[in-house]
């Protein structure tokens, strides 16, 4: 593939709002753990290769462990995520997906408050907004080191 344009180099202008949700996004009390899953789901479902790199060396360096994140495309079928966890990847898929069934919905409202869900909303809006521009101005898969971006 031909490089494209250095959206790091070029776009900060406009990439200073996504510097800023991801800011907020930093303080939730939304625990990292869970964040990271819903980060490398939402990866998943989009193909973003750059984010799954970045999401996977930085979910392992929060003590993620390998079984969980082979098995998170299948985490339905798996016994090895939370209740909380599972409705905060229903929610993700849903969210990522534009489908959002009552139930999904009420199934996540049993595990978040309403400040929780929309920080959790955000989250999964925002890896989206990342993942389209990651696509569209690729960055080279593999080349992400833990703490790169703060």
């Amino acid at each position: 593939m031909e490089p494209r344009i250095n959206v790091h180099e070029k776009g900060q202008n406009a990439l200073k709002t996504l510097y800023a949700v991801g800011g907020y996004l930093k303080k939730s009390p939304l625990e990292k753990n869970l964040l990271e899953l819903v980060l490398f789901r939402v990866s998943q479902i989009n193909s973003c290769a750059y984010c799954l790199d970045m999401h996977s060396k930085d979910a392992r360096a929060n003590g993620e462990t390998e079984q969980r994140l082979y098995g998170l495309s299948a985490w339905r079928e798996t016994p090895y995520y939370s209740e909380r966890e599972r409705a905060a990847l229903g929610w993700a898929e849903a969210v990522t997906k534009a489908v959002i069934p009552d139930e999904v919905y009420n199934e996540t409202k049993k595990q978040f408050s309403d400040e929780e869900m929309i920080d959790l909303t955000f989250v999964i809006t925002n890896i989206n907004t990342w993942n389209r521009i990651n696509l569209a101005f690729p960055n080279q898969a593999g080349t992400y080191q833990v703490g790169q971006f703060g």
